[in-house]
């Protein structure tokens, strides 16, 4: 049978209470009794009943994380670490995508009560101030990533038009003329900010800004970066540097690179954007930038918890990550970068 508060108090010799305030966390346990109800606890595998906890609390020991897809290797990444900031709250995570898609994101909203989750982490793509409304008030939400909805809650992000202007400074400062970008969909809140940042880079780096250079993707996939690469390469005057919005667009554009027999970075110079796992493994390694997506992470669920738990009620803050770009072989200047072509 389980072990319960009364077997670890019985075996520590102290009373029932002290072995609750030492589960419970509190604080005002002497050392001594704290250091036997350990010792009792590791003994007896005592496991507390969470839901019970929970129930006690007015909490549901749940909160939600709703995203675009996981199958997009950041959105994978980012949940991981979200579920691991989380557990050290007691906390479980469940997960909802949506496929950017915003009746699916209307309805993962709509299906949130307190009686579900504690409080949500939400990444959307396609919602509106109006949608936002469909969230029950008794569950705080912390938004993450560039949205063009403004919304009284917290948000976390980091500086999209300073990353993608130091992307795209970084090209131009290895004597690159003609910087193309792909994902330039101004639909998407994140994407329009980083097409502002190649514009202002392109301008302060005294280049032309050409539209024939701009090639959107409807998704951020490999297949659509390999059709954009494709079709840029097929302009009268081809680019000579490529600056993706995220990684997967990057590698579907090494592999038509490939294809078309150009040697990256001699021939083609490429970053991507998110710095997934892939990116050190792409051939070449792929220049990127990273985003701190430990500290977006722990940042959002920090920022739940003293909603949900501390009762939090300042003015929603605005927390803007750390990035850092990531200069890898993909990127490498002309006469550093001489080797066989593939």
């Amino acid at each position: 049978m389980a072990a319960t508060l009364k077997d670890v108090a019985a075996l520590a010799g102290v009373s029932i209470k002290t072995v609750s305030n030492v589960v419970n966390g509190y604080g005002f346990v002497k050392p001594e009794n704290r250091r036997r109800v350990e010792e009792a606890l590791k003994a007896t595998g005592y496991r507390p009943n969470l839901g019970a906890r929970n129930l006690r609390r007015g909490r549901t020991g749940f909160i939600a994380m709703v995203v675009p897809e996981l199958s997009v290797p950041y959105f994978g990444e980012l949940v991981s670490l979200v579920i691991g900031a989380a557990a050290d709250r007691d906390w479980t995570v469940l997960i909802e995508q949506t496929q950017g898609v915003r009746d699916r994101e209307r309805e993962a909203l709509s299906a949130l009560g307190p009686h579900m989750v504690d409080g949500a982490i939400l990444s959307p793509e396609a919602l509106t101030a109006e949608d936002l409304a469909v969230l029950d008030p008794g569950v705080p939400f912390v938004m993450l990533g560039e949205h063009a909805v403004h919304t009284a809650a917290d948000h976390v992000a980091i500086d999209n038009v300073a990353a993608a202007k130091e992307a795209v400074a970084h090209l131009a400062g290895l004597g690159r003329r003609r910087i193309a970008a792909i994902g330039a969909n101004t639909a998407r809140g994140t994407a329009a900010l980083r097409l502002r940042g190649y514009r202002e880079a392109l301008e302060d780096a005294g280049l032309p800004f050409d539209p024939a250079l701009v090639a959107p993707a409807a998704k951020y996939h490999r297949r659509e970066g390999a059709q954009a690469m494709a079709a840029l390469l097929d302009l009268p005057e081809p680019p000579d540097a490529v600056f993706c919005f995220n990684d997967l667009l990057a590698v579907g554009a090494l592999r038509t690179a490939a294809d078309r027999g150009l040697w990256v970075p001699e021939d083609l110079a490429v970053v991507g954007f998110d710095n997934i796992e892939e990116a050190a493994y792409a051939i070449p390694r792929l220049t990127t930038v990273a985003p701190d997506k430990q500290a977006i992470a722990e940042t959002a669920v920090h920022l739940l918890h003293s909603r949900v738990i501390d009762r939090d009620e300042r003015e929603p803050q605005a927390v803007q990550a750390a990035f850092r770009l990531e200069v890898r072989g993909s990127s490498r200047p002309r006469d550093a970068a001489r080797g066989p072509r593939p």
